[in-house]
């Protein structure tokens, strides 16, 4: 379960004790019922606010490490009490970009959370925001709490919110109307998804939970999304919210850490039929398909999968370092990605194969024949 600063904090920003005891009683007896649970938690900024005298989140990032700083203590110390209510122990674990964006770091954050749940205590999950710089940042927890599930190999996702799930509009908005299941992208054809929350205290809103609820079907697991009051609703799988159905199956843990989390070191532009080859996964990649190498990669990186136009429709892990590959490209068998380390992208189009030209000649005799052959030279058939 994933919830955000507006559903734990006063308008003021500091923590509510009421919210959180309230989303705490409901995490708590779904525990007892014989289900692990994992929490993702905002907040840690919001609650830092308040202390530090401070009215609003701050936008620079030095004040907002402060607020986290500050808020984080709070906020855990908060989730420590109340969950202490029902015996229950809670454990902290921060997280920022880099730790899921480099594969031996994904490797130690499963690890982490496996070993919690195992020892009986309830992961406390939040983005590292005291030390997360500019760069490294997941800008919200909603797509953090999207890999998250992944790596538990959690059976439901929930994102609650201040808003009571999908719109086809504002909300706000007469006429609109919530959308009860999306079974997938189709189903949001048209919807406006760019509103930003409604609190000021977080930086996610509609879009990033949509782009979470994406990652998280697209890998096998069902998601709802809904306001935090309904909570206990979510849970018990009453119709509550917005329902998002699984599109796809559970991917290898470094399939999901290529395609959502890793960042790219390098650059590989590929022909027209290797760019069909990958995005249809028929096959590795081999060096004769590949026209240019960009970046210094080493073997073992990730690296984006160009097709002619420079467009990505693919990411891989390269079993060739640059200048390797510099050697080989266009006319080795080499493997430069093997299939079972490839992702496409999606929405990822193979490039066209044009089929050569064919040109029917009835041939009646050996004159014919000539004057056809000769006739075809000239007109270049």
């Amino acid at each position: 379960m994933k919830v955000g600063s507006s559903s734990l904090t006063t308008a003021a920003g500091g923590l509510d004790s009421d919210r959180v005891d309230a989303l705490v009683d409901v995490l708590a007896r779904t525990r007892a019922a014989g289900t692990e649970v994992v929490l993702v938690s905002s907040g840690a900024i919001a609650a830092g606010l308040a202390p530090l005298g401070l009215s609003e989140r701050p936008r620079d990032l030095a004040r907002q490490q402060a607020a986290a700083c500050v808020g984080q203590g709070l906020l855990v110390a908060r989730y420590t009490a109340s969950f202490a209510r029902y015996g229950v122990r809670v454990g902290q674990i921060l997280l920022t970009a880099d730790d899921v964006s480099r594969r031996a770091h994904y490797r130690n954050a499963y690890r982490a959370l496996v070993q919690v749940l195992a020892m009986g205590a309830l992961p406390v999950v939040n983005e590292n925001d005291t030390v997360a710089t500019a760069e490294i940042k997941f800008g919200d927890n909603d797509r953090l709490a999207a890999l998250v599930a992944h790596l538990v190999r959690a059976d439901l996702l929930v994102l609650l919110s201040d808003v009571d799930g999908l719109y086809d509009g504002d909300p706000a908005r007469p006429g609109s109307r919530r959308l009860r299941e999306v079974r997938g992208r189709l189903d949001l054809a048209g919807i406006e998804v760019d509103s930003p929350g409604n609190s000021g205290l977080g930086t996610g809103g509609m879009v990033t939970k949509v782009e979470a609820a994406r990652i998280a079907t697209d890998a096998g697991i069902p998601v709802v999304l809904a306001a935090a009051r309904h909570a206990a609703d979510a849970l018990a799988g009453r119709e509550t919210g917005t329902h998002f159905l699984r599109t796809g199956h559970r991917a290898a843990d470094h399939l999901l850490w290529l395609e959502h989390a890793s960042s790219p070191c390098g650059a590989v532009r590929l022909t027209a039929q290797a760019v069909r080859t990958v995005a249809q996964r028929t096959g590795p990649l081999l060096a004769a398909g590949v026209t240019c190498v960009e970046g210094g990669f080493a073997a073992g990186d990730p690296v984006e999968l160009l097709d002619e136009r420079g467009q990505v429709v693919a990411r891989g892990i390269s079993s060739l370092d640059a200048r390797e590959l510099l050697r080989l490209q266009g006319r080795s068998t080499r493997e430069v990605v093997p299939h079972d380390d490839l992702v496409p992208l999606p929405g990822a189009i193979a490039s066209p194969v044009p089929e050569p030209a064919r040109v029917r000649i009835r041939i009646r005799s050996a004159a014919e024949f000539a004057r056809a052959a000769s006739g075809g030279e000239r007109s270049g058939q």
